[in-house]
């Protein structure tokens, strides 16, 4: 798992090692150096603009500028505020041959817009709000020209905690990041802005705390996803109920028990409205007609997904959150429980509830800018997992560990695939790992899912189900089979 920081969990890290006199600045620029010269390939000739503020962030993109013209590069820095640029990285990038414009030079934007590389050292990690007029002009015309745009620690204008952009940001293509993965870069309107992120070790382990919020990688992923051993049956596995679908919606039941069944095929029993439609499509689910106490033994429950919010569906859902099984809460059983949310916080067993942005809004308050924390109020409110659906999707434990996701596609914003999500989740409930991985787990897997749906463009929600098991083979890392392979 990758630990996801504070900015002041990271100043608090490098205080001490500050205080022993330890080069952080240099082993930083190094790092970064390194990072862009592998993004560029050839160095020599290359033209570099360096977008220098007044902080440290500008230093580090002096010295790196410094580093790379001292291998060929013709480094050229725009200074925001010529009088207050860092003087040791300023004087290093003049000794190995680059320059130094004020921002105020007329020539400065087409620099940026003709370079092969630029660097964003305008703002660090304590900037508040969006860029000045100067430097959002500077970003605008990086953005408009052809160069490969690199952000020094975090992109300048994003709020390194939260990811929220108040105005203009830096729109860059990759973030060198310096001992700590900061949440920003990850989470919110930070993530879009920061492209890859590559993180550089300056030694700040040993002081950084232990960390409340994380990223799962594939093999993190793969440790959930367990494959079965020979001494497996379709009991063992993990058994999971879904509640789901309706006559008006009969797709969501569908989408929902294919999800479970293509995650961790051993059974999954389907106890809702739209039996015939999910039976017609999935011979392999047990399908009731009944209620869920009649469809027989379940390790978890999925319910809400198409199932209407009339006074029958209020029922069901009561029934299944009277049980002593994990639950996961959907779509219309989400807007049923923001009615009585009482439900889910008398309940001993754990809960997973998955709301967009709207119907997080039903329990009280906006999501607001800082997506994990609006997460984690929600969790600790109602003893309930929380897993707060968007570009990069948040799961909140109650006790405040808090999980972003990493993988996904715009391509998934289309109806059903919140259907998916759910039998994925439930599938993963119903195996008995701890309820914030398992929906963890589940967001990883369903965007990796839609990475692959979408490689030959635009998916529909019945893509993913078709292209779990792919999805699943490759957080093992199983090699994937070549275009036009029949697998035989």
């Amino acid at each position: 798992m990758i630990g996801l920081f504070t900015p002041d969990e990271v100043r608090a890290a490098e205080a001490p090692l500050l205080a022993e006199g330890r080069p952080l600045m240099q082993q930083a620029a190094t790092g970064l150096a390194t990072v862009c010269g592998r993004l560029l390939g050839p160095v020599y000739g290359r033209a570099v603009v360096l977008l220098v503020g007044s902080g440290n962030n500008g230093g580090d993109a002096l010295f790196a500028g410094a580093a790379l013209a001292a291998r060929g590069a013709r480094a050229t820095a725009v200074l925001l505020v010529p009088d207050r640029a860092h003087e040791g990285g300023l004087a290093a990038l003049r000794r190995a041959g680059g320059r130094a414009v004020p921002a105020t030079d007329p020539g400065a934007g087409r620099l940026a817009g003709r370079a092969d590389l630029v660097l964003d050292g305008m703002l660090g990690i304590g900037g508040q709000g969006g860029l000045r007029p100067d430097a959002a002009a500077l970003a605008a015309a990086a953005a408009e020209g052809t160069a490969v745009t690199v952000a020094v620690d975090v992109p300048s204008g994003i709020d390194a905690g939260t990811g929220a952009v108040d105005g203009t940001a830096f729109p860059a293509m990759h973030t060198v990041t310096f001992g700590a993965v900061k949440r920003g870069l990850v989470v919110g309107e930070g993530r879009g802005h920061a492209g890859e992120v590559h993180l550089v070790d300056i030694g700040l382990g040993p002081h950084l705390p232990p960390a409340t919020a994380w990223q799962l990688t594939d093999a993190d992923v793969a440790d959930v996803l367990e494959p079965p051993t020979a001494g497996d049956d379709k009991y063992s596995q993990g058994v999971v109920g879904v509640v789901a679908g309706s006559a008006t919606y009969p797709g969501a039941g569908v989408l929902c028990t294919g999800a479970a069944l293509r995650t961790r095929p051993g059974l999954v029993r389907y106890a809702g409205t739209a039996a015939a439609g999910v039976r017609a499509a999935w011979p392999e689910a047990i399908v009731s007609e009944g209620r869920p106490s009649d469809a027989g033994r379940v390790q978890a429950w999925v319910v809400g997904p198409g199932m209407g919010t009339d006074d029958d569906a209020r029922g069901v859902l009561a029934e299944v959150l009277a049980t002593d099984l994990p639950v996961l809460v959907d779509a219309d059983g989400l807007t049923l429980l923001a009615r009585e949310p009482e439900l889910v916080r008398r309940r001993n067993a754990p809960t997973v509830l998955t709301p967009h942005d709207r119907e997080f809004a039903r329990f009280g308050s906006d999501v607001g800018d800082d997506r994990i924390g609006a997460a984690r109020r929600l969790a600790a409110d109602l003893g309930a997992v929380v897993l707060l659906k968007g570009d990069a999707t948040v799961v909140a434990d109650p006790d405040g560990t808090a999980f972003v996701n990493g993988t996904g596609t715009a391509w998934l914003a289309t109806a059903g695939t919140g259907d998916v999500l759910s039998g994925i989740a439930g599938a993963l409930l119903a195996t008995g790992r701890p309820p914030a991985v398992a929906a963890a787990a589940a967001a990883h897997l369903h965007g990796r899912t839609g990475q692959l749906a979408a490689r030959r463009g635009p998916l529909i929600a019945g893509d993913l189900v078709r292209h779990l098991p792919e999805a699943v083979g490759r957080v093992h890392g199983f090699p994937s089979p070549r275009l036009g392979d029949s697998g035989a």
